[in-house]
């Protein structure tokens, strides 16, 4: 008896799974006779968020080496000295400034527009002096050790805008987003614009 009842029962749910089974397909097809197939989509808001993420994430790092000379000349007598500066700067995209999604659901299109790289950070890693040479009444002094300094830091940053390190950062970005973004049939496009309001995420 007790055999007989497993058997009724595993038949019962075998029935259900078959009769489950043929209701999911014809809803399936009634779905999509009505137009009510399951689709895959994206909010701007989501879009907001995940580009905000990656954004600040989003960094070019780039280390230049470059040459100071340094003279300083008081009542006749100069004072020199040549020096090696090493700099490591960081580019990226500062979310402060904004940025703007459109998101377009029917051509599966995302449009991300973000304010242009700059220059987050500069750090003066490594300074070598050589040839220092004071004047005979004019002798190195702390103060020329912070003119040396911010001579240093201006050389690196006009050596990283000839090397276009900030296109550099962009193009990480801009790589970065499309791959994140294009999937489920998405296609993602980035560009890059001096300045941007505020992302309004209530759109």
């Amino acid at each position: 008896m007790t055999r007989k009842l497993a058997l009724v029962a595993a038949l019962l749910v075998l029935l259900l799974t078959f009769a489950y089974a043929a209701v999911r397909r014809q809803a399936g097809v009634i779905g999509d006779l009505l137009g009510g197939r399951e689709r895959t989509s994206v909010s701007h808001s989501m879009i907001v968020d995940k580009v905000r993420a990656v954004a600040k994430l989003v960094t070019s790092e780039t280390t230049i080496r470059d040459v100071v000379v340094y003279k300083n000349t008081w009542y006749g007598s100069t004072k020199q000295s040549l020096v090696v500066v090493t700099g490591r700067l960081l580019a990226g995209i500062d979310m402060n400034r904004g940025a703007d999604v459109k998101v377009d659901d029917a051509a599966k299109r995302i449009e991300i527009t973000l304010p242009k790289a700059g220059i987050m950070a500069l750090e003066i890693s490594d300074m070598q002096t050589y040839d220092e040479r004071g004047g005979l009444w004019n002798p190195f002094t702390p103060a020329d050790r912070d003119n040396i300094l911010r001579l240093a830091r201006g050389q690196i940053m006009r050596s990283a805008t000839s090397l276009n390190v900030t296109a550099h950062a962009e193009k990480s970005a801009a790589d970065l987003l499309t791959s994140l973004f294009s999937t489920d049939g998405y296609t993602a496009s980035v560009r890059f614009v001096p300045q941007l309001q505020p992302v309004d995420g209530s759109r």
